[in-house]
């Protein structure tokens, strides 16, 4: 399985960014995934997970982002969204894809760089 992330940059405070992931590989090593999220990790911080999708469409966030983040997925597309609102300054990182399949192996996309100016 490959991921594909896209969507970062520098919004300013209070503004908005949409990430995606875009899944790609075997129809059977697509059918094994079950699960989706993102991560991210700033600036001399640990990786934490922010929000996540199952293929039955559960969603869980992390306690800073809820009310402000949504996660959601297109499965036609085999692609999973980050929508990002009312962005904060601590919300700057680098956002990562993850996929997870029924074995529990994980997949990771390359980063994407959210910058939140003040």
């Amino acid at each position: 399985v490959q991921l594909q992330a896209s969507g970062g940059g520098l919004v300013q405070s209070g503004g908005s960014l949409r990430l995606s992931c875009a899944a790609s590989g075997s129809s059977l090593t697509l059918l094994s995934l079950n699960y989706m999220g993102w991560y991210r990790q700033a600036p001399g911080k640990q990786r934490e997970l922010v929000a996540d999708i199952t293929t039955d469409g559960d969603t869980d966030y992390v306690d800073s982002v809820k009310g402000r983040f949504t996660i959601y997925r297109d499965s036609a597309k085999n692609t999973v969204y980050l929508q990002m609102n009312t962005l904060k300054p601590e919300d700057t990182a680098v956002y990562y894809c993850n996929a997870r399949n029924k074995a529990f192996h994980d997949y990771w996309g390359q980063g994407t760089l959210v910058t939140v100016s003040s």
